[in-house]
């Protein structure tokens, strides 16, 4: 099977084949720019899990990608992140399809990344694991030696969300197979053909059938890889709801998780930032990819001095942007995933206005949009952090711009959230900037720009928002166990009888 734009009917893919479900049964991927139903594609359900797993333990057990050399297994990354570049086109239009991103962000943002992703965790398999421990040091025997080994965890359970279809399998997947892992991913339901595609790319780049597995569904299939007693890690991206779920299922087995969730992020302009710089980025922070952004910066804190300045700003920009289908390049904004989070969204707008707050820009579907979920980009002011809008994570294109009048009052209202999982700084005091990178609790810190990641250096929160961290040599590490080797260098064995 190809997987293409073209695409209209998709099945599994285990043990490096293309399967019917086992149930045989089929759910509809729908085009967020039309609200049509563009494909049919394979339900797993608990049967599909329980093969996967038992072809995923075969491969692990018999060491097909371990006993090849490193160079070969760094090789194999590399090729699957040019054939990411290679098929550019064709996945962008996969992902606008199914997502609704615009093709441009596609080409220019998440693709790029992806590939950037599987070519880092490549130069990692290379990369010498454990380390001597000074084990004399300790009060033990003489003539003793300890060191420590890495060894992968086994089958990784990887479910991954709808808002970037291909970086976050590859966030996952490249550092699970650099650990030696052989992976199964679910990714969401909204959004298959993406990760059926990066399959396909990595059974062209030469991964052994058996290291991975990819199975499309819903809730079941999810719930079925968690609560498997045979997976013993599993990385999960989404909504900070379903990731107390997946904890709670994890437990009963004592399962390594990793969670990047939800956040509620603060982007903090002082009154001594470039302004029109600051602006800009601001506008980028929310409003990229629709806002459905765990990072995005939808709470802008700005100090009262430039308060109505930047907030005008703000607006003017704001109401520049081009909102429609991802596939026409001049528009700036797609639609929103789903009809429920359409409708979700414009409630969080009614709510902002019934609260109070003072809507500037946007809050309503754009003219002529009489089909596809298309929401305009909205800008509140005045707005109380204790505000529905200003609380709960709304992922969509709804900012709040909050007044602080010092640097006190912003760090109080930055961490007053469930959530830490980014944060943004401006002002040209770059040690006002430390300080402030200091006191805010969040997993990213930016000072002077926004939205900047690379796949080395770690990404993930503070309190809610999750646990461990993606990219990065901490993500290499959650999918490897820690083995302490300790050696008795003594002609004799020593004997305390």
């Amino acid at each position: 099977m190809v997987i293409s734009m073209e695409t209209k009917e998709a099945e599994l893919f285990i043990g490096g084949q293309w399967k019917a479900s086992a149930s045989g049964e089929t759910f509809e991927v729908i085009d967020p720019a039309t609200g049509e139903v563009t494909a049919k594609v394979a339900k797993a359900n608990e049967q599909d899990v329980e093969e996967a797993v038992q072809i995923g333990l075969k491969t692990f057990h018999e060491n097909r990608w371990l006993s090849m050399p490193a160079l070969e297994r760094g090789r194999i990354l590399h090729k699957i992140g040019e054939l990411i570049r290679k098929n550019n086109f064709e996945l962008a239009k996969i992902m606008t399809r199914e997502n609704g991103m615009p093709q441009n962000m596609a080409l220019f943002v998440e693709i790029p990344m992806a590939a950037d992703c599987f070519d880092f965790f490549a130069s990692l398999v290379v990369q010498p694991k454990g380390e001597m421990v000074p084990f004399s040091l300790t009060g033990a025997p003489p003539n003793h030696m300890a060191w420590t080994m890495k060894e992968p965890i086994g089958i990784a359970g990887l479910i991954t969300p709808w808002n970037f279809p291909l970086i976050m399998p590859a966030w996952k997947l490249a550092p699970a197979l650099a650990a030696g892992c052989p992976a199964i991913l679910k990714p969401a339901p909204e959004t298959p053909l993406t990760a059926l595609k990066l399959a396909e790319l990595c059974k062209e780049a030469g991964v052994p059938d058996g290291m991975l597995h990819v199975l499309t569904g819903t809730d079941e299939a999810g719930k079925a890889i968690v609560r498997h007693p045979d997976i013993p890690k599993i990385a999960f991206t989404g909504e900070t709801s379903t990731g107390r779920k997946v904890l709670e299922s994890a437990a009963a087995n004592i399962k390594r998780v990793s969670l990047e969730l939800g956040g509620k992020s603060p982007n903090i302009i002082f009154e001594d930032a470039d302004i029109e710089h600051a602006a800009k980025s601001a506008l980028f922070g929310i409003f990229y990819n629709s806002g459905q952004v765990c990072q995005a910066g939808s709470r802008i804190l700005v100090h009262e001095s430039i308060y109505e300045s930047f907030t005008e700003q703000l607006v003017t920009k704001a109401k520049k942007l081009k909102v429609g289908p991802g596939s026409i390049s001049r528009n700036d904004l797609g639609p929103v995933i789903s009809k429920e989070q359409h409708e979700k969204i414009l409630q969080y707008i009614e709510t902002g206005k019934k609260e109070g707050a003072r809507l500037l820009a946007g809050g309503r579907v754009p003219d002529g949009a009489r089909e596809g979920y298309f929401i305009e980009p909205t800008v509140f002011a005045d707005v109380d952090q204790s505000m529905c809008i200003a609380r709960e994570e709304i992922f969509g294109p709804v900012v709040s711009v909050i007044p602080f009048k010092d640097d006190d009052e912003a760090v109080q209202i930055a961490n007053d959230t469930i959530y830490g999982l980014a944060a943004a700084v401006w002002t040209r005091d770059i040690k006002r900037g430390l300080r402030m990178a200091q006191r805010v609790k969040s997993g990213t810190l930016w000072i002077n720009t926004y939205q900047v990641l690379s796949p080395t250096a770690p990404f993930g929160g503070y309190k809610q928002s999750g646990l461990g961290r993606e990219m990065g040599i901490h993500a290499l590490d959650s999918y490897l166990e820690t083995k302490t080797v300790i050696c008795d260098l003594n002609d004799r064995p020593m004997t305390l009888f």
